[in-house]
């Protein structure tokens, strides 16, 4: 007998949660493509060069091996949007701009975190190339979270952050400690000039209010009415904060970027914000999967129907027609309980087990 354990991080899908996750993924790639997202499918794995060249990415999640062919250095990717801005600046960068794309499938981490220890997941989502707007960043936080509300997903909070708020209040110098510190939100060591942005957090509308005070010298004045403009234009229903000093996941974003919570779920189910492709301006958002199927969304009412051998198969594809899963009887010794089925056929019509 072979050895069924997977490594750590790793694990099988069985039903109904497969089922969950491509219903998930379709549900937020038929958002996207509604609003003129146009799906491409990258490789799983290409060159280490490829995958962190095109954002300036760090290579440190990449599981990387050497391909046997090439004997080049390759890597699995960790991250699906670096390999969209690839394809956008390469294979498609004749089209006209701005072009609208929209991705989904499998990324491997190097390694897990506490918050999150899986190693695989599933990422979906969608990237517009060749603008950075407040119009662009508006559209692609709309389809965020109008992909998300048609997978099922309720009680959504948008977090709003500046990544690179502290290369634009201290262009000079270095920042690493300082960073380190905003990071951590340890105040006693940030300056106490400083210190304000730690307590600005929260909900807005009072968090661009303490923004705004901090901000006496208006370096900060285009951005905050940029975000203020992005939150205005969020459904009611969505609670909307704002966190100035959070970088982590945004190693790449430059003035605006957020992250998508659902109090159904834990930790983050999605991430987005602006970017730069070489020279190149981007915005684009990512959702993730897992934590929606382990929260129970979109797995849906099971209406599987047995049909007992003798069937006609012309009742069987009008049976589909009107939204059944039809599960055939093969042998006489199968029932509809070994088929985990919700109604069987009996006199021509469906009947609860």
């Amino acid at each position: 007998m072979t050895n069924s354990l997977l490594p750590t991080g790793f694990r099988d899908r069985l039903p109904p949660e497969a089922d969950a996750s491509a219903r998930l993924v379709r549900a937020i790639l038929d958002t996207a493509a509604s609003h003129g997202y146009e799906r491409v499918q990258a490789p799983l794995a290409e060159y280490e060069a490829s995958l962190t060249g095109s954002l300036g990415t760090s290579a440190r999640d990449l599981l990387r091996f050497v391909d046997p062919v090439s004997g080049e250095t390759m890597a699995v990717r960790s991250d699906i949007t670096g390999q969209i801005g690839r394809i956008a600046s390469t294979r498609m960068g004749h089209h006209p701009r701005p072009v609208r794309l929209s991705y989904g499938g499998p990324v491997v981490k190097l390694r897990a975190t506490q918050l999150r220890p899986e190693r695989e997941m599933m990422q979906v989502g969608a990237e517009l190339i060749g603008l950075d707007s407040v119009a662009a960043a508006i559209e692609v936080v709309s389809v965020a979270i109008e992909g998300l509300k048609a997978a099922g997903v309720k009680d959504i909070t948008l977090d709003l952050t500046m990544p690179d708020l502290l290369d634009v209040l201290k262009p000079k110098g270095d920042r690493e400690e300082l960073k380190a510190a905003l990071d951590a939100k340890d105040a006693g060591a940030v300056p106490a000039a400083l210190a304000p942005l730690i307590a600005a957090a929260g909900a807005l509308p009072d968090a661009l209010d303490r923004m705004r005070a901090f901000d006496s010298e208006g370096k900060l004045k285009d951005r905050l009415d940029a975000i203020e403009a992005i939150a205005a234009a969020v459904p009611t229903d969505i609670r909307v904060t704002l966190d100035p000093t959070e970088r982590h996941g945004f190693e790449y974003q430059t003035w605006f970027g957020f992250s998508l919570f659902s109090a159904h779920a834990s930790g983050e189910i999605g991430r987005g914000g602006a970017y730069r492709i070489g020279k190149e301006p981007a915005i684009g958002f990512s959702a993730y999967i897992d934590p929606l199927i382990d929260a129970g969304l979109a797995q849906g009412e099971r209406r599987r129907l047995f049909l007992p051998i003798g069937t006609m198969p012309q009742k069987a594809a009008s049976l589909r027609a009107e939204g059944w899963v039809t599960v055939a009887q093969l042998t006489e010794e199968d029932s509809a309980e070994a088929q985990i089925c919700t109604h069987v056929l009996r006199n021509g019509r469906p009947e609860p087990v």
